[in-house]
């Protein structure tokens, strides 16, 4: 007769048959994008269950960002690492280096061909060969990026290649779509309206692709603070070409694009939103939600 396990032996097995499948499955890397519109594309791409943690998060301007204790922690425990690239966030190269990080990392610009100017010409405190980094405000290399941040989630969680491979698939297809709208809704906008006043030079990729021109006080970075005679400059193109659509844009001081409208007679139309995402409860919480908010308040504007 066989003599049954004693029943204390058997409490492990049984607490372990009782635990959720997800639970008894190996735990998912735990994954670090440099900035919010990164972290939305990840989040898109590796699921609503992504272990993600965004440094410079919504609202926050990744060029302001200053890395804290906490954040040093992060990249140190990550399975991947994903930044854009093109010069956009070297406080996250001093904080890759002064951790050591060893482990994967994406640059998701990788492969794009940069701009090397702003369209504007005002790129105060960049040299004429600086690259514009912020590729993302072309929904076609928005694309670009989901392909290579998908392609790493790949590497760094193979046990998931095949999910992350169809959500890729459906991003990649309401991308497609998003292109295909802003050049619908913008390319009913006669050439000549189709001329937007923002605060710094960060639609350089938006103009080239959607035939728009740009025009801005400040440089590729908001840091940068123009001259008198730039800023007379635009209040005098402004007033001579009627441009009506003039935006906020950024998380700092506004003071500069305030002390222009005023002074040019006109008024800004609305805040755009260009490398920092809103909270979740604000008009664009995802890329593509950024994409529509930025569109639709543009072409209201140069109709008017």
């Amino acid at each position: 007769m066989p003599v049954s396990p004693p029943r204390r032996a058997l409490l492990p097995l049984a607490a372990a048959c009782l635990l959720p499948r997800h639970a008894r499955a190996e735990a998912r890397p735990r994954i670090v994008a440099s900035f919010s519109i990164l972290g939305d594309m990840a989040r898109q791409l590796g699921g609503g269950d992504l272990p993600l943690q965004v440094l410079a998060g919504p609202g926050t301007d990744p060029h302001l960002f200053q890395p804290r204790p906490s954040e040093a922690e992060a990249i140190r425990g990550a399975g991947l690492v994903i930044r854009n690239g093109l010069g956009f966030e070297p406080w996250l190269d001093r904080l890759l280096a002064a951790t050591r990080h060893a482990g994967p990392l994406v640059t998701a610009a990788e492969g794009i061909a940069p701009l090397r100017a702003a369209p504007t010409g005002h790129a105060a405190g960049h040299g004429a060969e600086a690259p514009d980094p912020h590729a993302w405000q072309d929904a076609r290399l928005a694309g670009a990026y989901a392909r290579t941040i998908a392609a790493g989630l790949r590497q760094a969680d193979p046990a998931r290649a095949a999910a992350i491979g169809a959500a890729e698939a459906d991003y990649l297809a309401r991308l497609a779509g998003l292109d295909a709208w802003v050049r619908e809704t913008l390319g009913a906008i006669p050439a000549a309206r189709r001329v937007i006043l923002t605060s710094h030079a960060a639609f350089g990729y938006f103009a080239a692709a959607y035939g728009v021109r740009v025009l801005a006080p400040q440089g590729l970075s908001p840091e940068a603070q123009p001259s008198a005679a730039q800023v007379a400059a635009l209040i005098r193109q402004v007033r001579a070409e009627g441009i009506a659509a003039v935006f906020l844009e950024g998380q700092g001081s506004q003071a500069v694009m305030e002390r222009l409208a005023a002074d040019a007679g006109v008024r800004p139309r609305g805040r755009l939103y260009a490398d920092s995402l809103s909270p979740p409860d604000g008009p664009a919480p995802t890329y593509e939600a950024m994409m529509r908010h930025n569109v639709g308040l543009m072409a209201v504007a140069m109709r008017g």
